[in-house]
């Protein structure tokens, strides 16, 4: 993923092999996948014949995130200069808690089935998305100058992470941490959505190759209705609130789908994956909760576009993979 307005230039490829160029934006593959776990998850008592495919799909994910993770590691160890151009990206600076979001993911898909496994990802997940929340937040908050053309729905992540803690931290046992993160992660969502808005309406569009960012919009309130739900146990207001603001922008985001459609694939097109992840998942919440065959319906819907989202972003990423326009320098 790059951003053709972002400052700096990437490490030349004469000093730098392929390697140096493996993007932090890879994680976002592996928060669509856990996505999809959790999704499969939400619709089992509705379609109880996906529950084996769960298990397949949870394994598959967690092994995607070990060969990226071991891909990055060597990146840090053996391209530090790389890594350091990315953090000072202004687009890329925000896929760093991806790697904290997807061990959070790993956790609620885990807890289940694995409730002590579920507990160390939920323990290191948490504490490495406070430190990264805080590192990214300063960053963005240092003397570096950022311009509005830095600004996309990308900048969402930290904030979602921060309100993913509470999906399985109230079960584990720890709902004053799960309060503190779901706190800071919805003032963040706000902040940065009066931003983005601004920068949207008034300001040049999102370049073509970020344009796919746009989904992120519906994460932050999709998200949060779940935390928020373990968090009080019903659905009060509040909850309403979250609930139909996620299809307000999902609304709005499928009025751009002929646009998206028209757009060449790119890292950034997995951002389509977690989002819709986050809509269906909540659909099938409310439905549980209401015994509403409306948002079961919807529910179903979304796992189905899922589905067929994520079968399209592997292939084609498998193909990019093969073609080496992947990890090319920007």
């Amino acid at each position: 993923m790059s951003d053709t307005t972002a400052s700096g230039t990437a490490p030349e490829d004469t000093d730098f092999h392929r390697l140096a160029h493996f993007p932090i934006t890879f994680f976002a593959i592996v928060m669509g996948l856990m996505g999809l776990v959790l999704a499969l998850h939400s619709a089992h008592e509705v379609l109880p014949w996906v529950e084996p495919l769960v298990t397949v799909a949870l394994f598959f994910g967690v092994a995607v995130f070990a060969v990226i993770a071991l891909f990055y590691v060597a990146k840090i160890l053996r391209h530090r200069d790389a890594v350091l151009w990315e953090w000072n990206h202004p687009v890329r600076l925000a896929f760093f808690p991806a790697m904290s979001i997807s061990l959070l993911l790993m956790a609620v898909a885990c807890y289940a089935n694995y409730p002590q496994a579920s507990h160390a990802l939920w323990a290191v997940g948490t504490i490495a998305q406070g430190v990264l929340t805080v590192a990214v937040v300063s960053g963005w908050i240092s003397h570096r100058s950022f311009e509005v053309g830095h600004l996309t729905p990308a900048w969402f992540i930290p904030a979602v992470g921060n309100i993913i803690v509470p999906v399985v931290g109230v079960r584990l046992g720890y709902p004053e941490i799960s309060w503190l993160f779901f706190s800071g992660g919805l003032v963040f969502w706000i902040v940065l959505l009066t931003l983005v808005m601004n920068r949207m309406v008034f300001h040049n569009p999102i370049p073509a190759r970020l344009f796919p960012t746009l989904l992120i919009l519906i994460a932050p309130p999709a998200v949060g209705f779940i935390s928020y739900i373990q968090l009080v146990g019903k659905i009060d207001p509040f909850g309403h609130i979250l609930m139909n603001t996620t299809y307000v922008f999902a609304a709005l985001i499928l009025v751009q789908v002929p646009k998206l459609l028209k757009l060449p694939f790119a890292l950034s097109w997995w951002a389509l994956s977690f989002p819709v992840a986050a809509l269906t998942i909540a659909s099938f919440v409310y439905a549980r909760l209401t015994g509403s065959g409306v948002y079961q319906t919807v529910g179903l819907i979304g796992l189905t576009v899922l589905a067929v989202i994520i079968a399209g972003l592997l292939a084609r990423t498998v193909i990019a993979i093969g073609r080496h326009e992947i990890c090319q320098p920007e």
